[in-house]
């Protein structure tokens, strides 16, 4: 990785002076943040069975961590309580949060938790800092207003310190669900997510400014970086879709297996880089190719239906699945990767109408001695 220049900030808005790790999904979960559904416009005619998948999620979160659940109001509170109570999901590590959002992805528009590798803040009850990104919907929706906050409000409700990401004296603009780690010094991210014009969320800021403000903030050495997405994501290339980390070393990616299909030659190209890429040691990758379940369609669009996005929560993983004949092979291989692990299909059909599955409406915080 070449070095990147400096950047000019005032000095106020530096990084501070904390050796940060962003914490791999597998490492202990302190517990689990999800916002409840309430934005219809995400599930246009779907609305109704949204609720009962995650209700479905929670229940199996809250055998094994605390569930940190955002509500709009108490109203909704009320309603949420009486669909988890119905579904045998309600649990008394379930915290509820009143905050108004605009959506409920909250891997994007939560703060990312991370540790102080060497330093931990002895003054504080709740040693982890909390990186905001600046978030704007994508650089697509007009709706992002409310959900702008949620990543502060985050980090106030369990006193953690934040730290806003600023390069060239501007806040960076990053969505959690652009990014994966392995906790040691290498992440994984996409050149159609952060790279291109369309949806370009900081204008200016090229390859290696991105690897600096990965070093500055999450503590990243290497930066791997896949070309792009698949196809009916409106994140525009987000990499949780199709190549995550499973371990230190080792690495989940989708691959299509049918020529034809237009997500076919990306994900070849994802895949070769992959296996030419080194670790933050210079070790070559443990490279483990993952199925694609078969064209989800409805009205006449492709969604970006994907066993990617697997969220990893304490003892559990929990995987999408699709009513195909792919779900056993996926949940198979990720049981393989996580012995230790219950990994458990989430039906996810009607939730990926939303364009997004388990990953990008949890978001973990990590557990701290």
């Amino acid at each position: 990785m070449k070095a990147a220049a400096r950047r000019s900030i005032p000095e106020d808005r530096a990084v501070p002076k904390l050796d940060l790790r962003m914490p791999a999904e597998w490492e202990a979960h302190q517990a689990t943040w999800l916002a409840w559904p309430h934005y219809r416009g995400d599930w246009p005619g779907k609305f109704e069975p949204i609720p009962w998948v995650y209700a479905e999620i929670i229940r199996h979160l809250a055998k094994h961590e605390r569930v940190e659940l955002v509500v709009n109001d108490a109203a909704a509170e009320k309603n949420a309580k009486k669909v988890l109570e119905r579904a045998n999901a309600f649990a008394k590590n379930v915290r509820f949060h009143r905050w108004p959002t605009d959506r409920v992805w909250l891997r994007d528009s939560g703060c990312t938790f991370v540790v102080d590798a060497n330093r931990p803040d002895e003054d504080s009850l709740q040693p982890l800092h909390a990186v905001t990104w600046r978030f704007n919907a994508w650089a697509k929706y007009p709706n992002w207003k409310k959900d702008r906050l949620i990543g502060n409000r985050m980090a106030k409700a369990i006193k953690s310190p934040t730290i806003t990401p600023v390069f060239n004296g501007r806040p960076v603009v990053l969505e959690g669900g652009s990014i994966d780690v392995n906790g040691r010094g290498t992440l994984l991210t996409t050149e159609e997510c952060l790279l291109s014009t369309e949806q370009q969320r900081n204008p200016g800021v090229g390859r290696e400014d991105y690897e600096k403000i990965f070093h500055d903030y999450l503590g990243v050495k290497t930066v791997i970086w896949l070309e792009r997405g698949i196809v009916g994501d409106d994140t525009h290339g987000h990499v949780d879709d199709i190549s995550r980390f499973v371990g230190p070393n080792t690495v989940v990616t989708v691959v299509e297996e049918n020529r034809k299909d237009e997500n076919y030659a990306a994900l070849q190209e994802n895949l070769r880089r992959l296996r030419n890429a080194v670790d933050q040691d210079g070790r070559p990758l443990q490279v483990v190719e993952l199925p694609m379940p078969g064209p989800v369609i409805f009205e006449g669009r492709r969604l970006p239906a994907s066993y990617g996005n697997f969220y990893i929560g304490n003892r559990v993983v929990l995987v999408p699945v699709f009513n195909d004949r792919n779900d056993r092979r996926a949940l198979n291989i990720l049981s393989d990767l996580f012995p230790d692990r219950e990994v458990i299909g989430i039906y996810s059909g009607d939730l990926i109408w939303g364009f997004g599955a388990m990953h990008c409406m949890t978001q973990q915080q990590p557990a701290v001695r």
